[in-house]
């Protein structure tokens, strides 16, 4: 029986502390909302302090990338049954799109482009990153730095800035360009190769323009990259062309010179040289013909290198601000109040106590 009995007690007890402590927190109820009331206006200073963003959100669908069937066509219509045009897979998948996105080279294409602000003058996109607005906080954190700034400004001999240098960049380069990249940002879905591509910024024709610009400049480069071995290869059968087109040209004018020569010859010495000459401009005609099958199915690869990005929600102004969150501030704001002076009256005000006691003793 008294196995049975024991188990139910500490429930018992620990209902009990639970109405004490909850009596506790009961009696106290004024410190509470005197706290949370305090937390209120802590938290709108906070919410209205944080300057608005607006996002902009870009979705595209690329292709895959790989060949399709018209060049094994065409390659069949032209006599090149084994010839191939697929290199295998693209080493530059879509995976690798928010790694290219916050690059250095793909920010530096963005660092000097103009951006025109909500009825404010044309001017540089790391300049007006530069000046966008910080909540009072960050302001002051970051005012002892500008002193400093200011006060070695006054000792420097540089009077003019020098054109960016991409190999070696400066502090404030370098800080104007990490704003950029942490201003945008993409995501891609595996499965089914959706890539959705976000820009904050302040100003919300800024940030629609920024992200126009950043989905233009992703498929050039992409197109860039996808390309570059097609052209090269294109180059290749043109030089290869140019060359048998030549000796084609000259095998079929010693030919002609020859028959002009030998016309009224029928001997078999003469016989036997126009047999020559005709097979040999016969071969270098074959291997002419077959250069210039060869550069036709480069020429076409080009285009069917070139990726096709289908724009499924494209750049558009915001009208609506995306943060700050000032209703979520709010409530995160007084929901640590709240526990803060609950958790204070139930176990740190007894703390506190205890410490002050053994500090007397110890006096």
């Amino acid at each position: 029986m008294e196995s049975q009995t024991q188990p139910s007690l500490p429930a018992e007890e620990q209902e009990i502390d639970l109405l004490e402590l909850a009596g506790k927190l009961w009696k106290r109820r004024k410190t509470i909302y005197k706290t949370c009331g305090v937390a209120v206006i802590v938290g709108l200073i906070i919410a209205f302090s944080i300057p608005k963003e607006y996002s902009v959100t870009v979705t595209l669908s690329p292709e895959s990338g790989k060949s399709s069937s018209g060049l094994a066509g065409a390659a069949a219509m032209l006599g090149l049954g084994n010839f191939s045009m697929d290199a295998g897979e693209d080493a530059l998948n879509i995976t690798l799109f928010p790694d290219i996105l916050v690059s250095d080279p793909f920010a530096l294409e963005l660092y000097a482009m103009p951006v025109t602000p909500d009825e404010e003058e044309p001017l540089p996109l790391n300049e007006y990153i530069e000046n966008e607005r910080q909540p009072w906080w960050g302001w002051t954190l970051g005012l002892p730095g500008k002193a400093i700034g200011g006060i070695m400004s006054l000792f420097s001999d540089e009077e003019e800035e020098v054109a960016l240098d991409p190999f070696r960049l400066t502090r404030e380069e370098t800080r104007r360009l990490e704003a950029i990249k942490e201003s945008m940002s993409a995501v891609v879905d595996k499965k089914t190769g959706i890539t959705t591509i976000t820009v904050t910024m302040q100003d919300a024709v800024v940030a629609a323009t920024v992200a126009d610009s950043v989905v233009t400049k992703l498929q050039n480069y992409v197109t860039a990259y996808r390309t570059k071995k097609a052209i090269e290869d294109c180059d290749y059968w043109e030089k290869l062309y140019k060359e048998r087109q030549q000796e084609y040209y000259a095998a079929q004018q010693r030919y002609a010179d020859y028959v002009d020569e030998n016309k009224g010859l029928y001997t078999q010495r003469s016989k036997v040289e126009g047999e020559r000459l005709q097979n040999e401009m016969n071969l270098a005609y074959q291997v002419y013909n077959q250069m210039a099958q060869q550069l036709q199915l480069a020429r076409g690869k080009i285009q069917e290198a070139k990726p096709v990005f289908a724009i499924v929600n494209p750049a558009t102004v915001p009208v609506k601000a995306s943060a700050p969150r000032k209703a979520l501030i709010l409530i995160g704001v007084v929901f640590l109040a709240f526990f803060g002076a609950s958790g204070w009256i139930l176990f740190g005000e007894d703390v506190w106590k205890e410490l002050k006691e053994a500090t007397k003793k110890n006096d």
